[in-house]
């Protein structure tokens, strides 16, 4: 059913994400990921693309067994082969979704499928209508939507309805529109096609242009109620929307969008992460938002100092809502005395002002010479300095 104020999150990290080059994943890697995926509480796994490969129908099937309470989908070009093959792959799962999808671009069209716009149309209502016949929920994605003429999308949208699709997806599968053309395109849709309101329609992004999280958003303002995202972002290419800077956006920024919710526990987003790129081999980018390892650190003496005085100076959520420990207030040639004094009173030393001045002046010289200033660093100023350390 449709809730207007919550945002179905469909992760596709084990179809989409593992077409990120090497990072193929053995189907019991998936399951861990899978069973990962239902402790963050996503609506939706998109377990692989059956039709690819033996080895991929059998993880679909076996995560579609043993992953409960979570609607699974399985991934079908519109033929039907593909269909059946995904449909025998997620037959078992508590709610299965049989996601079909053609290319509507002209350049697609042309260049990759052979088609003619009358002929694509036309596959579009017999396998639409071939899956609704297997599953009661079906998703149609309109591949390259983005850059397709929008008269003709209408066309293939209210096809797809007529024939039984419950979820639309309109992505923008090369990462080409920019925000306001994407939200211009789905109220485009809402506005011409009829049926449209009846069934929940879908964003997918890349992020080929780094616009994947910005392009979402504005697409949930114009309506979308179902968003196709990984986690750390992964996927093909410069990779798709990442999950975490969705659904913290709007656990941030509610007002912006409505007040629409996730039902994600975004206290699970750390874990994962962390559990997608040891087993993927990808690291996460350091400065990457929400889960990178500094997404919560702070060098700078002046956000130092705001931090220590009251944490909202610099941070807009807190690192515990998504899985990190305490804030890390790290120490290098850009922190200031107060940041320096912090870390020493952690570390057993409360200096008189005379003593803070005379190590800072060390802890700077020190600085310049090195990256990061580590503990045994500061000890050794500390100490070194004085007769004794200062008792706390």
């Amino acid at each position: 059913m449709k809730d207007p104020d919550v945002i179905r999150i469909f992760d596709t990290t084990l179809r989409d994400g593992e077409q990120s080059p090497g990072a193929t994943m053995t189907t019991e890697e998936k399951i861990q990921i899978a069973e990962q995926l239902a402790r963050l509480n996503v609506d939706i796994i998109e377990a692989g693309f059956p039709a690819a490969s033996p080895g991929d129908l059998m993880a679909v099937k076996e995560i579609a067994r043993r992953t409960r309470d979570v609607a699974i989908a399985g991934l079908a070009r519109a033929n039907a082969s593909d269909i059946d093959a995904a449909w025998e792959a997620i037959r078992e799962a508590d709610r299965p979704v049989l996601h079909v999808f053609i290319a509507t671009s002209e350049i697609h069209l042309k260049h990759k499928l052979k088609l003619d716009k009358e002929e694509a149309l036309q596959q579009v209502k017999r396998m639409v209508a071939y899956a609704r016949n297997l599953s009661p929920t079906v998703e149609f994605s309109a591949e390259d939507a983005t850059r397709s003429e929008w008269d003709y999308l209408c066309r293939v949208c209210e096809a797809a309805i007529k024939a039984g699709a419950t979820t639309l997806n309109i992505p923008d599968t090369v990462g080409y529109t920019l925000p306001h053309e994407y939200e211009g395109l789905f109220r485009y849709l809402r506005e011409r096609v009829p049926g449209i309101d009846e069934v929940v329609m879908s964003a997918h992004c890349h992020n080929d242009l780094g616009m994947g999280t910005a392009n979402t958003l504005a697409a949930i303002n114009a309506g979308a109620r179902q968003v196709e995202v990984t986690v750390n972002g992964l996927g093909e290419r410069a990779g798709n929307t990442a999950m975490e800077e969705v659904v913290m956006a709007l656990c941030t920024r509610p007002e912006a969008f409505g007040n629409v919710s996730t039902r994600i526990n975004t206290r699970e987003f750390l874990p994962t992460s962390q559990l997608v790129s040891q087993l993927t081999g990808i690291p996460v980018q350091p400065n990457k938002a929400v889960v990178g390892a500094n997404a919560f650190a702070h060098e700078a003496g002046i956000h130092q100092d705001g931090m220590l005085k009251n944490r909202l100076t610099y941070e807009i959520m807190t690192p515990q809502s998504v899985g990190w420990g305490d804030t890390k207030l790290v120490l290098g040639k850009h922190s200031g005395r107060h940041g320096l004094d912090a870390r020493l009173r952690q570390l057993g030393h409360k200096l008189s002002a005379e003593e803070l001045k005379q190590a800072y002046r060390r802890f700077v010289a020190m600085a310049d010479q090195k990256k990061h200033v580590s503990d045994s660093d500061l000890l050794y100023i500390v100490e070194s300095g004085m007769e004794t350390p200062a008792a706390i």
